[in-house]
């Protein structure tokens, strides 16, 4: 018998959804195994010779992985239907990002001279 599932992820050079198909009894570990090769081939089909996205191997091995948003551990037994998702850690921290773009309309009080009171 064999179990169909899926892995998604947003890595350098590649962010998707990859349908897989295991055997039963998979882990997420044999999950996120098969997906990196099934990656490989389709980067490779694709023309890319060391896609981003392969080249972080710290991702695969050590990042936070979940299951439709909830984290998982890389033992956990794979049900039919389950997304394997693999977060990796922003570059950027958003809140600073935003401030970073407010800064140069900031007035010398620090507020939006476009803004209203």
């Amino acid at each position: 018998m064999s179990l169909r599932c899926a892995f998604a992820a947003a890595l350098p050079g590649w962010r998707g959804e990859l349908p897989l198909e295991l055997a039963d009894g998979a882990s997420v570990a044999t999950a996120l195994a098969a997906a990196r090769a099934e990656l490989a081939v389709r980067l490779a089909a694709q023309g890319g010779l060391q896609a981003p996205a392969l080249q972080y191997a710290e991702h695969w091995g050590s990042a936070v992985v979940g299951i439709f948003g909830e984290p998982a551990t890389r033992d956990r037994v794979l049900q039919e239907g389950d997304r394997v998702e693999l977060y990796v850690p922003l570059q950027v921290d958003p809140k600073a990002a935003r401030r970073a773009r407010a800064r140069p309309q900031q007035t010398e009080k620090g507020r939006n001279p476009l803004s209203r009171r």
